[in-house]
Parts: structure tokens; C-alpha cells; sequence
């Protein structure tokens, strides 16, 4: 395992810039997701990961060591694509056997006939690695069925299994599970979130789907335009996200973005309601348009209107079994808000619903899609650091209360 480093990673087709200074660090053994929309640049930064695709500009160092021109085949790393690129004419032990043939044997020793008898202590090697790897996988009982007598899950451990077998630095996986049914997805997102803490090894995974990067990774980075807009742990790109882009990228409902006004003094008013906490100041910053967002289930149902309501007509239900999501028509746009199944019962199609919104999870956002802080959460900011460097400076001053360097003082204090 080593630490794979990109710095001021750039790369353009023609006129095209795909991606613009890209700088990231990923530590070794972690899981590491690179989620957006199609076309954000993902994929490529990936195939420069691992030296399919030459960089335009910029470094990628594997440990310390800079591979920048260095071929994909001498980098060590393992490549998982969408489709399982398994040879319908061999076994899962020949296809599994294929790298460690090509990386380990000499060109007469892979020779069909004369190559086993060449080296018959070299295959038998290979065939432990092969066996190992299978069992690891729950493959050992399939090691002799071929690609098509396999279902899609079994293919995916299959090519999976070809490339854990080198031991590689890192695994680089490009949309591995896309190709699977919804059920089968949710399986092997599992099993890979299993794998990877018993290998240790470090992952590196492209996907679109945020339920996959919020579900497998310790940190996702959230792509668009080919740039990296945050990237932290899944839960806190959630909760906390940095830019309205990504806040309505991640999760599923997206989050609820309404219009709203900060005045000079910042507080927010929201489709007629006062949000309780007021905006950080920004010096000479005058009455601005904002954005409040709001996730499904950051509101609560009210039986009847109220000055802290928002209200709209029902115009669909999304049942998914736990949870109902109610589509509500407020005129100018719709809002989405979950409810519990015995909650959703009393609201048909076309019923009025009345919504009353939390106001401690409202985030708030800038024109530009920036995110904007409350005073109490700077404050919270400002008050950590304070406490810290006070703690700091009464350690500093404390004397040992019982050494015998300090007893002419307390004796001298006593007496005085």
C-alpha cells in the first residue's frame, strides 16, 4: 500500500479543458469515491491514476515516487472497469491466472504445451495465488465454470478476483457496478465495502450513483465540472455541504432549494417565514437574494396552516415501503417532504398539506451557490478556538502543586 498524491492535475482534449488543477491525496488502505454527473471528468482522472491517460499538466506520485510517463503496466495498480473484460473461452482459474502469467513467467514459459513442463513449480505457485484469492471471494467452487455459466455477480467477484490476484498497490474501479440489476448492486456494494476491510488495500472508486459513495466510502469526492467542489466523509458532504451544487447532488429526494432574502442585519425570510437564526455578518454586504435549503425530512406535517407553514396541494406520493415522500404543488414550485406511512395515510391526491420546516437544518446558500454560515455556528467556530487557547495558557502557568523546588514558596506564602 502506498499514499497516492495528484498535484495541479490538468488535462484538455483539444479546446476542451476536462479537468482544472485537480489536487488530492489519497491516504493508504482508504476508500476513496469520485462521484458526479456524467461528463464531470471523473473517468479521466481515474485512467491518469493509473496511466491509461497522459496528463495534460501536473504530478501523480504513487509513495514517493513520481510516475508521471510511466507506463500503466509498471505502476502496480489494478483496474476494475464497468464491463467484467473476462475471456469467454477460459475458466475463472484461467482468466484469474492470466496476470500473474504475463508478470511472472518468462515468454517460453507461457507457451501452452511447453511452458507447464518448463516450469511446473512456477504454475503450481500460481495456481495457490489463484486459489487463495478465490477463496477470499467465495469463488473456489466456480473456478472451473466459464464466463457465461456465471450470473452478473459472480462475473463481477470473477474480474475482481483477476485483479486482486497481482496484490496490488491500489484497486482503481470504474463504475464496476453498473451493469447489475438494483437488487444485485445493493449485494455487491456490501461485499465490496467487506472486501476492502480485509484486504486493507487502498480503493479508488468512480461512480455517478451517490447511494454508492454515501453507502462504501471513508471519503467522497464530489466532481463537477472538472473540478473538486468538497471533499470530506459522506455523512458530513450530507449534512454540511459546502456548495448548493453538491447539497443537491447528494441524496436522494434532493434536497428542497427555495428562494428566499437576507437583509444587511442577516436574517433570512423564506416564502413568507423568518428563519429563527440569523447569517454571519459580511462587512458592507447589503440585502441579498438567497437560497434555503431544505431536506425532505427536515420538515414536520402540521394538521392545520400557521405562520410557520408552508402549504401546498398533494399531487404525488412516492411509497418506498419505510418511507412516503409527499410531492406538494406550492404554485411557484414543488416541495418534497417525507412522512411516515401511517402519517401519509390521512393525505390523498389533491388534499392540502401543511408543512412546518425545522429551522436549525435550513442551510442557506449565495447567488454564486456558496454556502453561508449562521452567526451561531461561526460563534461555535470562534468559541472552540478561545476555550482551546485559554486551556492552552492556564496549562502553561500551572506549577506542580507538591515538588520540593516549590516548598520555599508555599512556605514563604504561609508565613506572609
Amino acid at each position: 500500500m502506498a499514499t497516492i498524491r495528484l498535484t495541479e492535475i490538468q488535462k484538455s482534449f483539444g479546446s476542451t479543458e476536462v479537468l482544472k488543477g485537480i489536487d488530492l491525496s489519497i491516504e493508504a488502505g482508504e476508500f476513496l469515491t469520485l462521484v458526479g454527473p456524467s461528463g464531470c471528468g471523473k473517468s479521466t482522472l481515474l485512467r491518469i491514476i493509473a496511466g491509461l491517460e497522459a496528463q495534460s499538466a501536473g504530478e501523480v506520485r504513487i509513495g514517493e515516487r513520481l510516475v508521471n510517463g510511466v507506463r500503466a503496466a509498471e505502476r502496480n495498480l489494478a483496474m476494475v472497469f464497468q464491463s467484467y473484460a473476462l475471456y469467454p473461452h477460459l475458466t475463472v482459474a484461467e482468466n484469474m491466472l492470466v496476470p500473474l502469467r504475463l508478470r511472472d513467467l518468462a515468454f517460453r514459459e507461457r507457451l501452452p504445451l511447453l511452458g507447464p513442463l518448463l516450469a511446473r513449480a512456477k504454475y503450481a505457485d500460481l495456481r495457490r495465488q489463484v486459489t487463495e484469492t478465490a477463496e477470499v471471494l467465495r469463488l473456489d467452487t466456480l473456478l472451473d465454470r466459464k464466463p457465461g455459466q456465471l450470473s452478473g455477480g459472480q462475473r463481477q467477484r470473477a474480474a475482481l478476483g483477476r485483479a486482486m490476484v497481482r496484490k496490488p498497490t491500489a484497486f482503481l474501479m470504474d463504475e464496476p457496478l453498473s451493469n447489475l440489476d438494483a437488487a444485485l448492486r445493493v449485494h455487491m456494494r456490501a461485499e465490496l465495502a467487506e472486501l476492502h476491510r480485509s484486504l486493507g488495500t487502498t480503493f479508488i472508486y468512480v461512480t455517478h450513483d451517490q447511494a454508492e459513495a454515501l453507502t462504501m466510502s471513508d471519503r467522497m469526492a464530489v466532481m463537477m465540472g472538472g473540478e473538486i467542489l468538497q471533499l470530506d466523509r459522506p455523512q458530513i458532504v450530507y449534512d454540511d455541504p459546502a456548495d448548493l451544487r453538491v447539497a443537491e447532488f447528494v441524496g436522494s429526494p434532493k434536497i428542497n432549494a427555495l428562494p428566499g432574502a437576507a437583509d444587511a442585519e442577516g436574517r433570512v425570510h423564506c416564502l413568507g417565514i423568518a428563519l429563527t437564526r440569523r447569517l454571519a455578518a459580511e462587512p458592507g454586504q447589503p440585502p441579498r437574494e438567497v437560497t434555503a435549503g431544505l431536506r425532505p425530512e427536515h420538515f414536520a406535517l402540521s394538521p392545520q396552516a400557521g405562520s410557520d407553514t408552508l402549504s401546498g396541494s398533494l399531487i404525488y406520493r412516492e411509497n418506498l415501503g419505510a418511507d412516503v415522500y409527499l410531492h406538494l404543488d406550492l404554485g411557484t414550485l414543488r416541495l418534497v417532504v417525507r412522512a411516515g406511512v401511517e402519517e401519509a395515510r390521512d393525505y390523498s391526491l389533491g388534499a392540502r398539506v401543511h408543512a412546518v420546516p425545522r429551522h436549525d437544518k435550513a442551510l442557506v446558500f449565495a447567488e454564486d451557490g456558496r454556502r453561508l454560515r449562521f452567526r451561531d455556528e461561526t460563534a461555535g467556530q470562534d468559541a472552540d478556538t478561545g476555550l482551546a487557547a485559554v486551556a492552552r495558557a492556564a496549562k502553561a502557568f500551572v506549577r506542580p502543586a507538591n515538588t520540593a523546588q516549590n516548598a520555599p514558596q508555599r512556605e514563604a506564602a504561609a508565613g506572609s
